[in-house]
């Protein structure tokens, strides 16, 4: 039994059963081996240093699972094939750069994404290279709020609004509230500063934005 903390039980709760997985930075591969033991057809444990590829060795030997594959590469450049592509832990503008270096993406292919920091940048991005976010999860470990997004492509290309950006398909009001107080405190920090001043009532604009959004979802 492994246990995942809340934010890898919804990433492995985004998986199709019964495909071929890539986990992209997999570490430990607790979520690799926790894939394989729950309806993986193979698992795919990648990550770019020794040391984490080092650990997924050892959590594959000591699940005893034999569906589980170690693979040194960076991003997805050494992945032939994947049904579904689990990136989580990383920034947002990484999780983009490496999404658009894979060699084997069509309509059918998944990719979970779990960004720590740039969320509305990797939102643009994947509609700027024509992916669909499909749903979008959200998961609480004590004070640390994240979202897991599921997306595909589709070819179509699109601009994205700036509400949608900091929001996307979530419809947690409680992490909505989060983003727009995050927001309103970069904006009082804005305010300090000489010449930011406008930055700062945009940011206001669009926290205003998101808690109405949330108080239509309450």
């Amino acid at each position: 039994m492994i246990a995942l903390d809340n934010r890898l039980k919804t990433a492995a709760a985004m998986v199709r059963k019964g495909v071929t997985i890539c986990d992209v930075g997999t570490d430990h591969a607790l979520l690799a081996c926790h894939l394989a033991m729950n309806g993986a057809k193979n698992v795919i444990a990648s990550d770019i240093n020794d040391g984490p590829l080092e650990s997924a060795r050892k959590t594959v030997k000591q699940t005893g699972v034999t569906n589980v594959q170690v693979v040194k590469s960076d991003g997805l450049k050494q992945i032939d094939f994947a049904d579904d592509v689990i990136i989580c832990g990383m920034g947002g503008e990484l999780i983009a750069e490496i999404i658009a270096g894979c060699r084997f993406v069509t309509e059918n292919t998944r990719f979970i994404l779990q960004p720590m920091t740039k969320i509305e940048r990797l939102r643009d991005q994947l509609y700027a290279d024509g992916f669909e976010i499909l749903e979008e999860r959200t998961a609480y470990d004590g004070k640390r709020a994240y979202v897991v997004m599921l997306a595909a492509y589709t070819g179509e290309q699109r601009d994205t609004s700036e509400l949608f950006a900091y929001t996307g398909k979530v419809t947690d009001p409680k992490y909505l509230r989060l983003t727009a107080e995050k927001l309103l405190k970069n904006a009082a920090q804005m305010e300090l500063s000489e010449g930011q001043a406008y930055l700062a009532k945009k940011e206001r604009r669009l926290a205003e934005e998101i808690l109405k959004k949330a108080e239509e979802l309450s």
